[in-house]
């Protein structure tokens, strides 16, 4: 795709993000989050784990308590005070994310229990219109939240999938990607930036070439919209999966973004409560967008506390978060290569890969660096990252990945810089 850039939809004026943001003060951040004032092991701890889940700030605790202490009750059938103020606390949350990703209906805004059941959902739904003879096209760097869902509809199905290779610098191959396109293409299934690699696709060019032949873009935004100005309407994507776990916000709640004009062509795929219109005994009518795909207690105080999260991002400015992260990963790269014994993986330009490092000690397992990184106080992820296809690509096992926040900062790269030369020596390197 000549040209192409690695914007994956940021966002333009009118969106409620500074263009001209002042600078992220980690310290001053880390000072919200209580756990971060936690010793582990005796040392201070240092989180370096935001692409596995994130830690949560006071103001999102502090939502949690006052719903469950004040308006605990469950949502949309109530008629006392405390369903309505439920009620009214929970679709908030929708509307909250729809202004935060400058998605144009909050009807398209669906909550969920996390992305992969985002994911599994547009596989299952939209995928019913799938047959043999069609086929989706994923790529090589997919978490297996955006990858075992295709191939479900394979098998389910007769769909073809195929897969957009990674060039040797960890980023895709878009000309082998455009090839891959054909009137046979249905689905486009991307992540917007791989929580192995760290690698910011463009995703934008991709689903205006998918478009041209007239596929469903579906993007997997759990590691990009935490840390990217992403707007959904300049990222082009007909579908758009994330958690509110990664950005700051509580476990058991995430979204599927999407156009509602797609979703409206959907059926459900979970029947209950809260997703009918009327039921008979012998048949029933789906509610209307998004709750037809609803069914059932959601994660109501979750969905609730969420909001929180997403004014700290803005009160911090998506411009000055991507700005001090790609300084940050800058300054990682720089620190972890001169140790000379690493093998990094993923793109060396940090504006061009997000807010993590993946790396591998050839003398040394991920599994048991990680290990003695805990002793240390210093939380890292080892292992496949739920991204084995991709790990045999690298021709690796396991790597270890740090991962950063709008807490991490220079101190923090340098304890773990530390601790990977502390783990040299013990195990005699």
């Amino acid at each position: 795709m000549p040209g192409a850039t690695l914007g994956v939809g940021v966002r333009g004026p009118g969106s409620g993000v500074r263009g001209d943001a002042a600078r992220l003060d980690p310290v001053a951040v880390r000072a919200r989050f209580p756990i971060l004032g936690r010793r582990v092991n005796g040392h201070r701890l240092v989180y370096l784990d935001s692409a596995a889940t994130t830690q949560k700030p006071e103001a999102v605790l502090e939502a949690i308590q006052r719903m469950y202490r004040y308006s605990n009750a469950n949502v949309h059938r109530g008629v006392h005070t405390l369903a309505e103020e439920a009620t009214a606390a929970y679709e908030a949350c929708r509307q909250r994310v729809a202004r935060f990703l400058h998605a144009p209906d909050p009807r398209g805004v669906v909550i969920l229990r996390n992305a992969t059941e985002a994911l599994n959902l547009v596989a299952r739904a939209w995928g019913a219109r799938l047959g043999p003879g069609d086929e989706v096209i994923a790529t090589a760097m997919e978490h297996h939240s955006n990858l075992v869902p295709w191939i479900m509809l394979t098998r389910e199905r007769g769909v073809t999938l195929r897969h957009v290779p990674i060039t040797d610098g960890g980023e895709l191959d878009l000309g082998a990607y455009e090839r891959m396109l054909s009137p046979r293409t249905r689905i486009v299934a991307v992540t917007a930036m791989s929580n192995v690699l760290g690698t910011i696709n463009p995703v934008a060019e991709m689903a205006a070439a998918a478009h041209r032949v007239g596929a469903v873009v579906v993007v997997d935004g759990a590691q990009s919209v935490p840390h990217l100005p992403v707007g959904f309407a300049a990222l082009g994507a007909d579908f758009l999966a994330f958690s509110a776990h990664k950005a700051y916000g509580p476990t058991g709640v995430g979204f599927l973004v999407g156009r509602p004009e797609l979703l409206d062509r959907m059926e459900p795929v979970s029947g209950g409560g809260e997703m009918i219109r009327e039921v008979h005994l012998d048949r029933a009518t789906w509610n209307d967008v998004p709750h037809r795909f609803e069914a059932g207690t959601p994660s109501i105080v979750d969905a609730a506390a969420f909001p929180a999260a997403l004014d700290l991002l803005e009160e911090l400015g998506m411009d000055a978060v991507r700005r001090h992260e790609e300084e940050l990963v800058a300054y990682a790269l720089e620190r972890l290569r001169s140790l000379g014994f690493l093998r990094l993986h993923g793109p060396l330009d940090p504006a061009r890969r997000g807010a993590l490092v993946s790396f591998v000690d050839p003398e040394i397992h991920p599994h048991d660096q990680a290990q003695v990184l805990d002793g240390l106080g210093i939380a890292v992820r080892a292992g496949h990252h739920c991204a084995q296809p991709l790990m045999r690509r690298l021709g690796e096992v396991a790597t270890t990945r740090a991962s950063f926040g709008i807490h991490t900062d220079r101190d923090d790269v340098d304890a773990l810089v530390d601790g990977l030369l502390a783990t040299r020596r013990y195990f005699g390197g």
